[in-house]
């Protein structure tokens, strides 16, 4: 049998009593959902934390351990803090990304649009050279690092404070940009891409987002199949921490990222969604990268891309209250108005 436990955050304005807080952040919560999964079953329960000792001995000490994991507070990573929300920009040099291929891939473009995503309020730039849409095909690692390493050059020596994050799942793109001083491996892979890629976040001591996914962006949208894909992804993202630590890669180094639109359906995409405090109980922050997704799209009327600002920002808002700490977005101006109205309005 195997236990999952997710906070029930307080919506009240007063702390609850006999409450527990989410690590480095503002949130109580005096409940939890226990999730027990079998091999023919799934059963969920609410209960209070102060009556947890009527649990088996099993069920308490797996949910007491879990219990840690979300109390623990969240050291930074890349100096990065999670007492507040991150906002993470999304910057693609490349010609067929699904939003904006084509707008970035010249480098005094990519600078300018970098300096406002800035000024506008983001603390990380998450910088792309191949595109992970549905259906895309692989890019070359050659191709890839002539995308990318001018324009990481051209902001950190515009913006040494900057963070930058590299969205790659290819080995030599990791080192050449971490070579050129970039804080964060984003690899949508989830470290399946390469054998390598472990090896070399743990030589480098880089921290990474560890993102679910299954198969290729060209396949990933084929076949999809999950027993639950809620559990089912933090059974991914529990065996792959391990796998880290036991290869000597520090579990603080890491953020989970559930991986929305990658092989994952519309009701599977909302799910997650709905659930996400649920990866609390993993110890590490949390990345949600739901900006302009075809969930959106298709719950409204197939929504094109430039039409999904809406949606966005209502998975954000929602995922805020549930303790995400990182958002990656297109629309960075008007997420972090929205983040600062409904915290001030909160």
């Amino acid at each position: 049998m195997k236990y999952y436990v997710r906070p029930i955050f307080s919506q009240s304005l007063n702390k609850p009593k006999n409450c527990l807080k989410l690590g480095s952040s503002k949130l109580y919560f005096s409940s939890v959902e226990i999730v027990s999964r079998s091999k023919n079953q799934v059963i969920k329960k609410c209960i209070k934390l102060d009556e947890l000792d009527s649990l088996n001995r099993n069920e308490l000490n797996s949910v007491n351990a879990q219990l840690q994991n979300i109390t623990n507070p969240r050291k930074k990573i890349a100096s990065l803090s999670f007492d507040q929300p991150n906002i993470m920009g999304i910057l693609n040099v490349t010609p067929d990304s699904f939003s904006d291929g084509g707008k970035y891939n010249d480098i005094k473009k990519a600078a300018k649009y970098a300096k406002q995503m800035i000024k506008d309020g983001a603390n990380i730039i998450d910088i792309g050279g191949e595109s992970t849409r549905p259906g895309a095909s692989n890019v070359n690692e050659k191709l890839e690092i002539e995308r990318v390493i001018p324009i990481i050059k051209k902001i950190k020596k515009e913006n040494k404070k900057m963070i930058i994050s590299l969205d790659t799942r290819k080995p030599k793109v990791m080192v050449e940009g971490i070579k050129n001083k970039v804080e964060l491996i984003n690899d949508v892979s989830g470290l399946r891409y390469s054998g390598r890629s472990i090896e070399i976040i743990k030589n480098k001591k880089i921290p990474f987002v560890l993102m679910h996914s299954i198969k290729t962006p060209k396949t990933m949208q084929l076949n999809i199949k999950y027993d639950n894909v809620v559990l089912d992804v933090y059974d991914f993202f529990k065996k792959n921490i391990a796998t880290c630590v036991k290869n000597k890669i520090d579990k603080k180094s890491i953020i989970l990222d559930p991986g929305i639109g990658f092989g994952k359906s519309v009701k599977q995409n909302l799910s997650l969604i709905s659930n996400i405090a649920l990866f609390h109980s993993l110890g590490c922050p949390i990345l949600l990268g739901s900006s302009r997704k075809s969930f959106i799209g298709k719950l409204h009327k197939n929504a094109l891309e430039e039409k999904r600002l809406g949606g966005s920002i209502s998975s954000v808002i929602y995922a805020l209250n549930q303790g995400v700490q990182i958002f990656r977005v297109h629309d960075v101006y008007e997420t972090s108005q929205a983040i600062k109205v409904f915290k001030n309005i909160k």
